[in-house]
């Protein structure tokens, strides 16, 4: 594909600000950045440039598509229809094929038609339109698919969270032979004086969020968090910057793996300090494998296992406790002490203040609720801690060592549940049916196993009942 040019009848298709960005050769094209600066416009423009001269496979997709209207089908018309063109495309319900070069542009919605997508063959162009919501199992079948000789990938897209796949994997740590380019309404010559004039209201109202909206800032922080992106970011390292040390119980957290595509996870705390974590694929039959990679974890650490007693994690209790016997057996007089953790059991002390005038079982759903938001607490007085100087105790604050592995899926896992409430208006966290429902704000996600297991760490509970009696003392 020539891409040194793109002129039909002597009308540029192209934003000037971008002709260099088509020109350089690549595998990869990111183009993203805020409202009103021509992306989809350009691509629409260079798309029908190519297809008008080449014959060429185009495959247009985004994350959800119920119908033809909602894809970048209406974008295509309208530029074919302002360059004169409307005589050498043939402009079918669902589909745009060009009568002379017998190019074909196919629109599809990533949720519903992955897998019609993944056999398909020939593709020239795979174009990704309002890309933020593209998930990193998607990609994974998407990249090998387009593998024809001098495919290219394109991906369109306003920058929505830091912590977004399509954000980091193309923005941030993009892979070779990408290129990409940050465009805003400042380099669109089109732009009307009427849509200038909005933008610049808007950075008078609010300068923060005309940065995101319009200059393709992402957001550290999805308002309806339980907790705050910001708030983590501030607790890496937080006890070195505060100056308290790692103090108090040692515990272990433990995500037991439900099934399918989910996994076991583990994080230790020590005191306010979270010091590691670990996360392993297993299966159901895979119980005691998984429970003795706990206590393994839990004997070198010298800590307390609080484990996850909901769906096939209910034996996790049984295991360790014959794990225990076996060592006690072998002489052994330092059992590893675990408690279960049922995420929607009653609240803990339900009588007691959680705030002036509001008491946990009048402001909590369940215990799981609970605990999200006491660790919020923490999370939000060491950001206050940080950047406002405020004092708290140390057991009102909460540090993730920058040596923790996993730390950034740590930090992305914790950031992502948001809150919700049940019909009588107290709080509840986002479950992980939830997360992975297609039609969540921001898309489905992963199971957070890792944050569960962090915030197990940190559960409400009387620690001093940690199941000796199945040892007999």
């Amino acid at each position: 594909m020539n891409t040194s040019t793109a002129v039909i009848d002597g009308r540029p298709t192209l934003n000037p600000a971008l002709r260099e960005f088509w020109r350089r050769p690549a595998r990869i094209r990111v183009l993203y950045g805020g409202r009103a600066s021509s992306k989809s416009w350009d691509a629409a423009g260079f798309a029908t440039f190519l297809a008008s001269n080449y014959k060429l496979r185009v495959l247009c997709v985004r994350q959800f598509q119920n119908k033809i209207e909602e894809s970048v089908y209406t974008l295509l018309k309208a530029q074919i229809e302002r360059f004169g063109l409307r005589d050498k495309f043939r402009i079918l319900d669902n589909k745009i094929i060009g009568r002379e070069t017998e190019s074909e542009f196919l629109f599809y919605g990533l949720w519903r038609s992955i897998d019609e997508i993944k056999s398909l063959e020939g593709v020239d162009i795979l174009w990704i339109e309002e890309a933020h919501n593209l998930t990193e199992e998607q990609w994974k079948i998407l990249e090998p698919t387009i593998r024809k000789a001098g495919s290219q990938i394109w991906i369109v897209f306003n920058p929505r969270l830091a912590k977004d796949f399509v954000y980091k994997r193309f923005v941030i740590n993009p892979p070779p032979r990408t290129e990409k380019r940050l465009i805003n309404y400042d380099e669109n010559p089109f732009l009307s004086r009427t849509m200038l004039d909005v933008i610049e209201a808007a950075k008078a109202e609010d300068e923060e969020e005309h940065a995101h909206v319009y200059l393709g800032v992402p957001k550290d922080d999805d308002e309806g968090a339980v907790i705050k992106r910001s708030w983590i970011m501030a607790a890496v390292d937080a006890h070195l910057a505060l100056g308290f040390e790692a103090s108090g119980a040692k515990r272990i957290g433990f995500d037991v793996a439900d099934s399918g595509a989910d996994k076991c996870a583990n994080v230790y705390a020590h005191g306010s300090v979270v010091l590691w974590a670990d996360e392993w694929k297993a299966g159901e039959d895979e119980l005691l494998k998984s429970c003795s990679r706990t206590y393994a974890a839990a004997r070198e650490r010298g800590a307390s296992v609080t484990y996850d007693s909901i769906g096939v994690g209910a034996g996790a209790g049984a295991k360790f406790a014959e794990i225990n016997q076996q060592r006690r057996e072998e002489g052994d007089v330092h059992p590893v002490q675990y408690a279960k953790f049922n995420a929607g059991a009653a609240v803990w002390e339900p009588d007691q203040e959680y705030k002036p005038g509001t008491r946990n079982k009048d402001m909590f759903a369940n215990i799981k609720a609970q605990a999200w938001w006491m660790l919020a607490d923490r999370f939000r007085n060491t950001f206050n801690a940080i950047r406002n100087g405020e004092t708290f105790s140390d057991d009102q604050l909460i540090s993730i060592s920058s040596g923790c592995p996993h730390l950034e899926r740590l930090i992305d896992e914790l950031s992502t549940p948001k809150r919700d409430y049940d019909q009588n208006g107290r709080v509840k966290v986002e479950s992980k049916k939830d997360l992975a429902k297609p039609t969540r704000e921001g898309g489905p996600v992963p199971s957070p196993n890792l944050a569960d297991a962090f915030v197990m760490c940190y559960a409400p509970g009387d620690r001093s009942i940690e199941l000796w009696a199945k040892l007999g003392q």
